[in-house]
């Protein structure tokens, strides 16, 4: 027999494959009622209308090959974040993009700087580009934004032998964030030759006085990149949209590994419209800001332990009991997401959801906690 293991590269060789939480498809097939999925940060408000009619139109040319340069969708983020196309490249999602980064810029010898409990991708970015990861501790459970990024921290880790710093801002697990000052200070003392990623996946949902997206630091910053995504506000994680925004000779070196036509003609067109539907993009934040703040509330009375948020989603604390109440909800058709492989065996992450998904959730779990 082969060893396949053996003949792998020496990063891959121990690298665990991303883990998405449950197999939802299989569980759909075994549920005797629709599940309630509330583990994977989706847009419950569905994608805007102008996106579906695009999606729709753009059946008609499904047998013919997308804009391998993506050029329609590239202007309308360019003119929506006041910048050039040449300072975007797109993804199939941002985390095609967040492993790139670390394909391009580091290897062998080098390291990736990342904040622990951070994104589960930057640590698998770094392990399959053969670099070494140096996860910076995150802040205590004592302090206003628990298990956030300690900016400090990461800025210690960063040595010699560092190419690259992931990032995210609100981040994911915790739902936390840093302030723009905060965040403006950490990165005028970083190593213009260290690069520095800023997954802003859930940038839309912030409401927070203190934040500002890192794009506004870009002119300033030659070494700073800004990633976002199509699947969490926008409501399009079905058709995989992401994009980068950075200086454009990054971009240029980039784009001689972005694969060919990585981004399919609905998810271009969909994406360009779901980009210029504001008012739908407004109802949806709105929409999570109310339930968000209800849900954290909800949960808070029942005695929980609730992260700071400012994203559509809320990190919960269980204790030692959270594997069997989240065991015991799924029993019921409510799926969250269990945050062992984060290292936060105790808590289990929500997705928030309408009205009605929140109040199923809650009577779920209050049939379980008692």
């Amino acid at each position: 027999m082969i060893d396949f293991n053996a003949l792998a590269q020496a990063g891959i060789r121990s690298l665990r494959a991303y883990d998405p939480g449950h197999d939802l498809v299989a569980l759909r097939r075994q549920a005797a009622q629709p599940l309630l999925e509330l583990g994977s940060n989706e847009n419950p408000y569905g994608a805007s209308r102008l996106a579906k009619q695009a999606i729709i139109a753009a059946l008609d040319g499904a047998h013919v090959y997308p804009d391998p340069l993506g050029g329609d969708l590239k202007r309308a983020l360019a003119a929506t974040h006041g910048v050039a196309a040449a300072n975007i490249v797109l993804g199939n999602g941002s985390h095609e993009l967040l492993m790139q980064f670390a394909q391009v810029f580091a290897g062998a010898g080098d390291e990736v700087v990342a904040a622990q409990y951070g994104f589960a991708v930057y640590a698998l970015a770094a392990q399959a580009a053969g670099a070494a990861l140096r996860l910076a501790p995150a802040l205590p459970n004592n302090h206003a934004m628990p298990r956030g990024h300690d900016l400090d921290a990461l800025l210690a880790a960063i040595t010699a032998q560092t190419k690259l710093v992931y990032l995210a801002n609100p981040n994911n697990p915790t739902g936390t964030w840093y302030s723009q000052a905060a965040f403006a200070a950490f990165l005028a003392k970083v190593p213009p030759t260290v690069l520095v990623v800023v997954d802003e996946a859930y940038a839309e949902f912030v409401d927070a006085p203190d934040y500002a997206s890192a794009l506004l630091l870009l002119a300033q910053h030659p070494n700073l990149i800004v990633t976002r995504t199509f699947s969490k506000a926008y409501a399009l994680a079905g058709l995989r949209v992401g994009f980068a925004i950075a200086h454009p000779d990054c971009i240029a070196v980039m784009e001689r590994v972005r694969e060919s036509f990585n981004v399919n003609a609905l998810g271009l067109a969909a994406a360009e419209a779901a980009l210029a539907d504001n008012e739908h993009l407004a109802a949806s934040v709105a929409g999570n800001r109310v339930q968000r703040d209800a849900l954290a509330a909800a949960l808070r009375q029942r005695g929980l332990t609730v992260a700071p948020s400012q994203t559509n989603f809320l990190l919960v604390a269980l204790g030692e009991a959270a594997s069997r109440i989240e065991a015991a909800l799924v029993a019921r058709g409510v799926i969250l997401r269990p945050m062992g492989g984060y290292g936060l065996g105790e808590c289990l992450r929500i997705t928030v959801g309408t009205a009605q998904a929140n109040a199923r959730l809650l009577a779920a779990l209050d049939e379980v906690m008692a």
